[in-house]
């Protein structure tokens, strides 16, 4: 074992958590499948088969990226961008739909199906990384300055927006905090903000106004969600029929209790369409138990930490920005499934990183982690350099 980890560089405590994470939902997946199979039909080896499959992949593709030298890293992320303007428009055009939304593209060959926007939201996280570094000395400049900045946040999120309101919400408020951190000028923000408000508005209005356009195609479907949710007095037999999964999700959680029905044993997740992905925290709690739901928690802050720590030992500034945006988004995804499960938000399509059942999202997963482990690597090479220079100046 400790001949395989010595190729492993970078921060160690970051691979056990997410080889740990990665290996139990092998476990997870198997058990959770049984209504798509009710669904879809086949057999849960195979959905267990294909899952295994994009581990092996994750897996490899952090691997591969974790070998790269850092400074890669901030030299293609203007070209990701790019790219993910071009796979969104392809999306948008030649998508194919799965549950409902057309966000996928099917890679040709394999017949593996490919979500363009998990690849859009590290690259936007990449790109404007770079940007707030390049653009810092132009902050008080709206056209050398801001609209640089702001632009790639506003092109992405709203090429997003169209099929994935959910998506586009989450990654347009860590573009904000990524901003927070990077010391754009607070004034600025809040007038952006402002001017982002009164866009959503217009649109929401013209939405409404000429519904045969499609503008927002998802939009009905959260206004649904969110009139659901906040129901109260007459109409909620109404809101028990049409949210019965959110119900079902929070019945998994209460019968789950402390230690949890076992696995393979839960009852309620046959009940929940998702159970395998966007209610994945609820099916886990009503199999494992609400100790363990505190401990897969825990496991998700430590991540953060450990990469909070890997961004303030690097003397880079992008690899800082990048770093953070990284934790934060895949804190953020994990916290907006288990709110969504509890009943606290309403109902979303955000998974669990490196837990849930899904290709694209778990290999964007690794590779955001690989790119982690690249610069901790570069961190772990300088420190080990500087100690050593200094062991030389002693002697």
């Amino acid at each position: 074992m400790r001949y395989y980890l010595k190729y492993l560089k970078g921060d160690p405590v970051i691979w056990m958590i997410v080889i740990l994470l990665m290996s139990f939902s092998l476990v997870t997946v198997y058990s959770f499948v049984p209504v798509l199979v009710k669904i879809e039909g086949g057999s849960p080896f195979y959905y267990l088969a294909k899952h295994l499959v994009y581990v092996i992949l994750g897996f490899f593709s952090m691997f591969a990226v974790h070998r790269v030298n850092s400074k890669y890293i901030y030299q293609i992320s203007k070209f990701a961008y790019y790219l993910a303007i071009v796979l969104l428009l392809f999306t948008m055009f030649f998508g194919i739909n799965v549950n409902g939304a057309d966000r996928w593209i099917r890679i040709p060959f394999i017949g593996l199906t490919f979500q363009s926007s998990d690849f859009a939201k590290l690259a936007l996280l990449m790109y404007l990384s770079q940007l707030l570094v390049k653009k810092e000395k132009y902050f008080d400049d709206w056209k050398e300055g801001v609209l640089p900045v702001l632009a790639p946040i506003v092109v992405i999120c709203l090429l997003i927006l169209k099929d994935n309101l959910s998506t586009s919400v989450m990654l347009f408020t860590l573009s904000f905090i990524l901003l927070f951190i990077g010391r754009f000028p607070w004034k600025k923000l809040a007038l952006i903000f402002a001017g982002v408000a009164f866009l959503g508005f217009l649109l929401v209005t013209i939405h409404k106004a000429f519904p045969d356009l499609n503008l927002l195609s998802r939009y009905d479907t959260w206004e649904a969600r969110f009139e659901r949710k906040f129901m109260n007095g007459e109409g909620a037999a109404e809101f028990d029929i049409a949210n019965a999964q959110a119900n079902n999700a929070k019945l998994a959680i209460y019968s789950g209790s402390v230690t949890g029905q076992g696995v393979g044993d839960g009852k309620l997740k046959g009940y929940i369409p998702e159970a395998y992905a966007d209610f994945y925290f609820a099916s886990f709690i009503e199999e494992f138990g609400s100790i363990s739901g505190f401990l897969l928690m825990f496991l998700y802050m430590v991540l953060l930490l450990r990469i909070i720590k890997v961004a303030w030992k690097t003397d880079v500034l992008f690899e800082s920005y990048i770093c953070l945006a990284i934790g934060i988004h895949l804190l953020l995804q994990a916290s907006i499934n288990m709110l969504v499960c509890t009943g606290l938000l309403p109902v979303t399509g955000q998974n669990m990183p490196f837990l849930a059942m899904g290709g694209s999202a778990l290999i964007m997963a690794c590779i955001s982690i690989g790119i982690v482990q690249s610069i901790a690597k570069k961190n772990n090479k300088l420190t080990a350099t500087a100690t050593s220079f200094e062991l030389n100046t002693d002697e």
